[in-house]
């Protein structure tokens, strides 16, 4: 049985991928932990064959923690971003998966690492590192963003957007209640918001995950979230992306 060890800075994301690996009765879960530095001394002093490691994490990436490890485990690196998934996870001795983690994919990636388990550790794992977070250098979350109005500019924390919407033709960014028009689309900033925080619900809107307090029926049979700001705005939950929300929030 493969021996395995989860790092994930969000605790739900280490939960449900532990259930999801026991639940394949495949692989034996050494441990987890949502702190990079806490799994660094972990995996100094306890071997495993596969590593299931975030890539973007607070502190330290997947790619810096590898980089530090002595010892040359196989990687399984899990990530929300389509664009991390390069062809050189295609090519080496490591694999991805995309979030929300879905059984079928994991399994797959279980069969790739029963067929390297025997083989030797691969001696180029942390120059792969390096190359990808060299490649991957660009592709930095967006943490500030700019509203224009006039000649005036006020520049917004994104994590204290509660959600970026679309209407009469225009984006906005919401915070604390009050509109912000930005210069950006919404496939735009979705492909620039850190996708651990921020989520696509609806063709016109995009929310802050960790501000959403309620998830309940809408009265036409859809969904509804209402989020923790003092107005509790309440935001529509697109059909086709009810099961993706859920899964976020470890429904």
């Amino acid at each position: 049985m493969i021996r395995a060890y989860v790092v994930d800075d969000e605790r739900l994301a280490v939960q449900r991928l532990t259930r999801l690996l026991d639940a394949t009765g495949r692989v034996e879960v050494a441990g987890s932990a949502t702190d990079p530095e806490a799994a660094l001394a972990f995996l100094r002093q306890h071997a495993v064959d596969v590593l299931f490691l975030d890539i973007q994490m607070p502190g330290m990436t997947g790619f810096e923690l590898l980089d530090r490890l002595e010892s040359d485990p196989l990687v399984v690196f899990t990530t929300a971003f389509d664009q991390h998934a390069l062809r050189a996870f295609e090519v080496s001795s490591v694999d991805y998966l995309l979030k929300p983690i879905d059984a079928d994919r994991l399994d797959r990636a279980l069969d790739k690492l029963e067929r390297l388990h025997h083989r030797p550790p691969p001696a180029d794992i942390r120059a792969i590192a390096r190359q990808l977070a060299a490649e991957l250098a660009p592709q930095r979350r967006l943490d500030r963003i700019a509203s224009r109005v006039g000649e005036r500019t006020t520049i917004l924390e994104v994590a204290r957007v509660s959600h970026f919407m679309s209407k009469d033709k225009l984006t906005f960014a919401v915070v604390n209640g009050k509109e912000h028009v930005v210069d950006h689309t919404l496939a735009e900033l979705e492909q620039q918001l850190d996708a651990r925080r921020f989520a696509r619900i609806h063709r016109a809107t995009i929310v802050n995950v960790p501000l959403i307090q309620e998830l309940f029926p809408d009265v036409d049979g859809g969904m509804l979230v209402r989020l923790k700001d003092e107005a509790r705005t309440e935001l529509s939950v697109a059909r086709d992306r009810v099961r993706e929300l859920k899964q976020r929030l470890g429904i």
